[in-house]
């Protein structure tokens, strides 16, 4: 969540005579510079560490009832169970999704977890500059440039003004999507549990059915884990393409996989990856990558993948951490209103 400072809690910050102590886990070079700039600002003093939060350096977090962890490594609940002995009351996730955090399990060892909000437009720029990609055929065509191979496809690319495009998920990230593609004049079809306004929802079965283009935006929940399974993937039109900007488990890789394989899918452009834990992020150049599934992945000409890099721009960084901090000291405020 975004808190939005109300003059209650702008005036605590301007009549507090102390800083709020904020443990900061999991936190790259780019982050720690921004958080060094802002929590003087916010009148916090951080600690600041590159490791994510575990059983083993849940002392860092002494003296904090919040803390700030990043996306990138999951939370187990015995480091959870850890953090709520060590004083831990607050976990603010630099991330929209909570998938690597065992929300209620927190909650039942005391530990409110509460996510950030971003801009949405970085992710929704990244999955429109995928479509184009996937419909033009771009891995292709920059390969063989890159063999100073200079002819054309065989294949010629496809308009997105011709194509219809299935937008599942329409919270913040889905909506600045579908903003885009009016520009480009395509059909845009919807699906959310929860329908809005101003939008062409129909069910999911028929968007499978009548999208050239499916793109994901939807929280990664048990309600939604393989949301495109065997059968799903069976009912999109014969050559449609797949846009996952959100998270990986939303696909049930190996039907994805096969269906690419036997050419019903026509492409794919993914940004996340089921079982991409411990292999995004990391240089992998001189290791051996466990995962089959991504390894077949990356052997097909009609798959994009980049490593869960959507959300990454100068704007939505200073987001997540000004929010990050927002959050953590509303969290004080309110504690110290209940106290």
């Amino acid at each position: 969540m975004t808190y939005s400072e109300p003059a209650a809690l702008r005036r605590w910050l301007a009549s507090s005579s102390s800083t709020v102590p904020v443990t900061i886990f999991g936190c790259g070079q780019d982050e720690a510079v921004l958080f060094r700039e802002l929590a003087p600002r916010f009148g916090v003093t951080p600690t600041i560490t590159a490791a994510a939060v575990s059983e083993a350096n849940v002392e860092l977090a002494s003296g904090s009832r919040c803390i700030s962890v990043g996306h990138k490594t999951r939370i187990t609940n015995a480091a959870l169970l850890a953090l709520s002995r060590a004083g831990v009351e607050y976990v603010s996730t630099r991330s929209v999704g909570y998938n690597h955090i065992d929300v209620k399990y927190a909650e039942s060892v005391g530990i409110l977890v509460e996510n950030v909000d971003y801009s949405p437009d970085s992710v929704a720029d990244y999955t429109l500059m995928l479509m184009l990609m996937a419909v033009r055929d771009a891995k292709s065509i920059l390969r063989r440039v890159d063999v100073h191979d200079y002819r054309l496809n065989e294949v010629r690319g496809k308009e997105l003004r011709d194509l219809t495009v299935g937008v599942i998920g329409t919270g913040r990230i889905g909506t600045a999507v579908m903003d885009r593609l009016r520009g480009f004049g395509c059909r845009v079809l919807a699906y959310d549990q929860r329908p809005k306004a101003g939008a062409n929802f129909v069910r999911l079965d028929e968007l499978l059915e009548r999208s050239d283009i499916v793109t994901l935006h939807t929280p990664l929940t048990e309600d939604t884990h393989h949301l495109l399974n065997r059968e799903r993937i069976k009912q999109l039109k014969y050559g449609a393409f797949i846009v996952n900007t959100g998270r990986g488990a939303l696909i049930e890789t190996e039907a994805l996989v096969h269906a690419l394989e036997n050419g019903s899918i026509g492409a794919a452009a993914l940004d996340v990856i089921e079982g991409e834990e411990g292999i995004f992020y990391a240089d992998c150049r001189n290791q051996p990558i466990a995962s089959k599934l991504l390894l077949r992945l990356h052997e097909l000409p009609t798959v994009l993948i980049s490593p869960h890099t959507a959300y990454y721009t100068d704007r939505a960084l200073s987001d997540t951490v000004e929010n990050s901090l927002t959050n953590c000291l509303a969290f004080e405020h309110r504690k110290q209103q209940w106290i």
